[in-house]
């Protein structure tokens, strides 16, 4: 009974502990937000007035990567993955926190937000490819293979997550047909670089309508051997 009392009392203290420890780090981003200049009550005001879901979320970094990682679980990244090292392209090849066998053994914000050719191309056809941009935007510090994001900071934007694996699946069959179609070496590779460049190049379009025409185009005829991706989406994503 005494030790049952004892270790409510030791969960209790660390949940309070933990509470108070946030509570503090809002205050004080809060504090140093107030203190910028050109700050007027009216600002505070206003953003008193914001619907709750729109008012700035203190996260952590172990938490965004989390989220990250559990939206690219749910996408079915790991299908797409699998084609691109058996091709000999790993995303992750030479790096230094890469164990052989075992994974990536320091994980972090870049990595996490850094998306392949194949992957960017899922999420623009579900239409799901500037959610994923605007979330990471927010996220400060990172870097090539390693971040300098603080542990604690201030996000707005959060990431819906939806098993999607069945489409991965499906673009993946398209690939490894098309990697035995195809004998070329390093067939996949190229084709994933010139949708990745097509896809990226639309950002600096938006006021261009003819290039931004053009540019679908091409990423329409790159992805044109995509048959099994193609019939997956329609069942997906209805008419």
């Amino acid at each position: 009974m005494i030790a049952a009392v004892v270790i409510c009392f030791h969960v209790g203290y660390n949940a309070f502990y933990i509470q108070t420890f946030e509570y503090l780090i809002v205050n004080h981003f809060k504090m140093e937000w107030m203190r910028m200049p050109g700050f007027t009550i009216s600002d505070q005001s206003t953003r008193n007035s914001q619907p709750l879901n729109k008012l700035p979320k203190l996260v952590s970094r172990s938490m965004v990567i989390e989220n990250g990682m559990n939206f690219l679980q749910e996408m079915g990244s790991d299908h797409i993955c699998k084609v691109c090292i058996s091709n000999g392209g790993s995303c992750c090849s030479g790096c230094r926190h890469l164990s052989n066998g075992v994974g990536c053994q320091k994980r972090n914000t870049s990595c996490t937000a850094w998306l392949c050719g194949f992957l960017k191309y899922m999420l623009y056809e579900t239409g799901l490819l500037q959610e994923w941009n605007d979330f990471w935007d927010q996220v400060p510090g990172q870097d090539y293979r390693e971040d300098f994001t603080p542990e604690y900071f201030f996000t707005q934007k959060s990431l819906h997550i939806q098993n999607m694996r069945v489409l991965s699946e499906a673009l993946a069959s398209d690939l490894h047909e098309l990697a035995r179609s195809h004998i070329a070496i390093g067939f996949i590779l190229t084709l994933r670089e010139k949708i990745d460049k097509n896809i990226d190049q639309l950002t600096y379009c938006k006021n261009d309508p003819a290039r931004e025409t053009k540019i679908k185009r091409n990423i329409k005829i790159l992805s044109s051997h995509f048959h099994h991706f193609h019939k997956a989406l329609s069942e997906f994503y209805p008419r």
